[in-house]
């Protein structure tokens, strides 16, 4: 952590990009929401697990859409839960379509959009149809860049766009929600009809937006690179492109380099101890191995979900059940 906070008042602290606030907020609205519940085991107890559900990744369970895009920290976790709970799916070489994707996210958070969904798909198959299978780290690494440079890229299709039809794109316009609309509709069918736009231009566009933009966004200088390989380009062009970037996804920090995808050396070791457990186990057979792991006690997360307490007493990465009965 940067030891540099220590120097800073506290106004000045929470005027920072730290979310303290935010989290603050949220914390005291659900405590009263749920005060009947919470204050059985006391106000400092649930701040403090609070907190650390927040430091630890796991606070965006079964939370709502617009507090799992609240921050970039957020954005982050949510990421890496998909990936930890869903990881099994790839490690079986598993083929899925948007829709059930889109259904895997909805088990993590009840109204996540269709839309976001749908543009990993079309990043992910680009000319194919949008209800074509496709692999778990595909769309992973695609959904990573959709949730995590949301405004970013709602920017970029607004200039893409303007290059498109021959404007000037210095003036960058915020898009709205309807315009965002009719432009994904754009965008899908100029990716069908292969147009693309002069990379070296589009880079300087895209560059001089960085330079203004209050979102996060992907590193000017890896986007250059990206842009640099090429004369001309397309939207999903560009979008798979930054899916592909590993320097952008390091920069993220959610997921682990693409080789290392499907491994998951805490879960495993824990899953081993689990299964050795079993197997010295005097009631233990060959044949009840897999159905004793399913019945054991899941571990209860840092932070009980504030919407759902009972649902939530799994693993922090809120795997185990699928994992443990894939592998067996």
């Amino acid at each position: 952590m940067n030891s540099d906070r220590f120097a800073l008042s506290v106004d000045d602290y929470l005027a920072a990009e730290t979310n303290v606030l935010l989290y603050l907020n949220d914390a005291v609205t659900q405590l009263l929401e749920h005060k009947e519940e919470y204050t059985q085991f006391g106000v400092v107890r649930y701040f403090a697990e609070y907190f650390n559900s927040v430091k630890n990744g796991n606070h965006v369970i079964f939370r709502e859409f617009n507090y799992v895009k609240a921050t970039q920290h957020n954005r982050a976790s949510f990421i890496r839960i998909f990936w930890r709970c869903f990881r099994q799916i790839g490690k079986n070489g598993d083929l899925l379509a948007a829709m059930e994707y889109s259904s895997l996210l909805q088990l993590l958070c009840p109204d996540f959009p269709t839309e976001m969904v749908q543009n990993a798909a079309r990043t992910v198959l680009f000319d194919d149809a949008v209800d074509s299978l496709m692999s778990f780290s595909d769309f992973l690494y695609s959904f990573q860049i959709q949730l995590f440079f949301e405004e970013y890229l709602e920017s970029v299709l607004v200039i893409y766009q303007d290059l498109l039809s021959g404007k000037n794109p210095n003036t960058v316009i915020v898009p709205t929600s309807s315009s965002v609309e009719q432009l994904n509709s754009i965008a899908e069918d100029e990716s069908e009809a292969h147009e693309a736009v002069d990379s070296a231009v589009f880079a300087e566009c895209i560059e001089a937006l960085c330079e203004r933009f209050k979102h996060s966004h992907p590193s000017p200088a890896a986007v250059r690179e990206i842009l640099d390989n090429t004369q001309r380009i397309s939207y999903y062009g560009f979008l798979l492109a930054l899916a592909k970037s590993e320097i952008i996804s390091q920069d993220i920090g959610a997921l682990p380099n693409k080789s290392e995808l499907l491994v998951d050396p805490e879960m495993d070791q824990e899953l081993e101890r689990l299964i050795a457990q079993i197997s010295v186990s005097p009631t233990s057979n060959s044949s009840g191995s897999a159905t004793g792991l399913k019945e054991l006690p899941k571990k209860a997360s840092p932070r009980k979900s504030l919407h759902h307490r009972k649902r939530i007493e799994m693993e922090s990465d809120g795997s185990t059940e699928e994992t443990d009965s894939s592998e067996n």
